[in-house]
């Protein structure tokens, strides 16, 4: 079983993130500190999430080395540009508690404001500063992809787009290995409309597993990382345990016949 992916600049980032979009920052300490003790050791937040206090807690309150977690954190829409970029991530520091973070990303292209290339310039500042360890985007399409690294030479680490077996991503995972950029993988479950799809059901019942095993594993088999999110304890603990089975040639065409274009998410072109 594949636990890390390897990153284009040398460091790696773990194959089954937690993440915490909707959690409030009480709760995210809590799911996080419950993750933590499960053995997750990366977790994705954001400053639009707004509890990014509660992660930054409950890292500190594992007692776990800081080098063993991997902690992500986003530029929100609003704080395009370089310097609110800049305020911005000193602001999400402040709240982790942390002196580095181990991926920067822009939330969202946000393209009707065209301060995405400026933004992406930043962040290759702060990684060469040593405060975001590794950098990327989150959100982007193939022309905003090309557009950032032909204007600035700089490819991102990681993408980090809406993925579940609705919306596979194929061409977009298709330049990201042409150009050495990791997929992660948000919404993995269709914000839990995938959990009753027949298809999905019979995978999940054939290896005695649950549909969310199915649907972490089906990423992971693939080389892209992948950011389940529960509250639940037992969830948390059964999201990351995909290490009893492996998807079959069969179970993956299934899975691959429900590719319907469909989106659980904003499309990034409607998002500013």
């Amino acid at each position: 079983m594949v636990t890390s992916v390897p990153l284009r600049d040398g460091r790696s980032i773990p194959a089954i993130g937690f993440g915490v979009y909707k959690v409030d920052d009480d709760a995210a300490e809590t799911a996080v500190g419950l993750a933590l003790d499960a053995g997750y050791r990366h977790v994705d937040t954001a400053e639009m999430y707004g509890n990014e206090t509660g992660v930054g807690k409950a890292i500190r309150a594992s007692r776990l080395d800081r080098d063993d977690v991997f902690v992500t954190t986003k530029v929100w829409n609003d704080h395009q540009g370089r310097d609110a970029t800049l305020r911005a991530f000193d602001e999400s520091l402040a709240r982790l508690g942390l002196d580095a973070v181990d991926l920067y990303l822009i939330h969202w292209p946000a393209a009707a404001n065209d301060r995405y290339v400026e933004t992406w310039r930043t962040l290759v500042e702060l990684r060469e500063s040593g405060r975001a360890r590794s950098v990327g985007v989150s959100n982007f399409q193939v022309p905003h992809l090309e557009r950032i690294i032909g204007e600035t030479g700089e490819v991102p680490a990681v993408n980090q787009v809406e993925r579940h077996p609705w919306l596979p991503q194929r061409d977009l995972i298709a330049f990201h290995e042409q150009h050495g950029i990791v997929t992660e993988a948000w919404s993995p479950l269709g914000r839990g409309r995938l959990i009753e799809e027949p298809v999905l059901t019979g995978i999940a019942d054939a290896h005695g597993v649950s549909v969310a095993q199915v649907l972490v594993r089906w990423n992971v088999q693939q080389g892209v990382v992948v950011l389940p999110k529960s509250v639940t304890p037992s969830r948390i603990r059964s999201n990351r345990d995909v290490d009893g089975f492996v998807l079959s040639d069969d179970d993956l065409a299934g899975i691959a016949s429900l590719e319907s274009g469909q989106r659980t998410g904003s499309h990034p072109d409607s998002v500013s």
